[in-house]
């Protein structure tokens, strides 16, 4: 990644130059930072429509659905450090299973959900059984907590990619999917496939969260996706601001987790260090929600 490269050594530049702190003349503390600048706002865009359909739970489903794709990508031979087709399909697979029985069941999706999440878990423990003897299964805690630390050009380039594929279909239907999850009936009068939609956003979850989980890891996306999104509507009335402020607190946090345990030398991991610092932001619009009125009416 040529690109990359470049703006590797102009950060590093600019660093000897004195324009910018010692701790980024590293290069994993570029990358980690540009995919802090990636996550932050497709999470945070991404999480405003999250917790608009309720769905928080299935991006939770689906990140630990993803440890059973690793072991079934190392039993296969991909390699255990990106395991990305073997990730990818399973969850797509997964993801698709669980919106399609949803669909046609009358069971609750929090029920519907946590049956799936149960079998995923339960399908990953025992292929790590298998696996032991390939790999060591320490390695695969990266893949629950996340190492933004340790990324490398694969793992931004498939970010990026991922990226752009989600925020251009995201911007393209928007409206459609908006107007599907707050009124279905109404949506369906003028035109728009609910249904279609409602998979096409199950599919982008999806995509999203994989991509996510060796930084951020599959116990944590799902917080990422939340708790900013959470945090803004304590805060606004209007759709704009309740996106705005999703992805200022989602990049804030993502930069204030990548930054601080760095900066004072705290022990933590950068994946929990993000959603601590996400939790601080809701602490803080709650407290003002509470206490302050011009809050107090705040709802989407």
């Amino acid at each position: 990644m040529f690109g990359l490269e470049f703006l590797q050594q102009e950060v590093q530049a600019m660093v000897s130059a004195g324009k910018l702190p010692f701790a980024l003349y590293y290069e994993f503390v570029i990358n980690a930072i540009l995919c802090a600048l990636i996550i932050g706002p497709v999470l945070g865009a991404l999480g405003t429509m999250v917790v608009a359909k309720r769905m928080a739970f299935f991006s939770q489903a689906v990140g630990n659905a993803a440890l059973t794709g690793v072991a079934i990508g190392v039993l296969i031979g991909e390699s255990y450090t990106s395991p990305y087709v073997s990730m990818f399909s399973f969850c797509i697979l997964f993801a698709l299973l669980l919106n399609f029985t949803r669909n046609h069941t009358k069971m609750s999706s929090d029920t519907l959900i946590g049956v799936f999440l149960s079998i995923s878990l339960a399908m990953g423990a025992s292929l790590l059984l298998f696996i032991s003897a390939r790999v060591n299964t320490h390695i695969l805690e990266s893949i629950l907590f996340g190492s933004i630390l340790t990324v490398n050009q694969t793992d931004i380039a498939v970010l990026f990619v991922v990226s752009v594929l989600v925020v251009g279909t995201g911007y393209w239907l928007f409206n459609r999917m908006l107007l599907s999850s707050l009124n279905p009936a109404l949506a369906h009068v003028r035109g728009v496939r609910v249904q279609l939609m409602e998979y096409i956003f199950v599919l982008m979850i999806t995509l999203v969260t994989v991509a996510c989980v060796k930084i951020i890891g599959a116990v944590l996306v799902e917080a990422l996706l939340l708790i900013p999104a959470a945090a803004a509507r304590n805060l606004n009335r209007s759709l704009g601001g309740f996106m705005l402020w999703s992805v200022i607190f989602s990049v804030s946090s993502c930069l204030m987790g990548i930054i601080i345990p760095m900066q004072f030398d705290i022990p933590i991991p950068s994946g929990g260090a993000i959603i601590l610092s996400a939790a601080c932001f809701f602490l803080i619009t709650s407290l003002m929600r509470g206490f302050m009125p011009q809050f107090k009416e705040a709802r989407i």
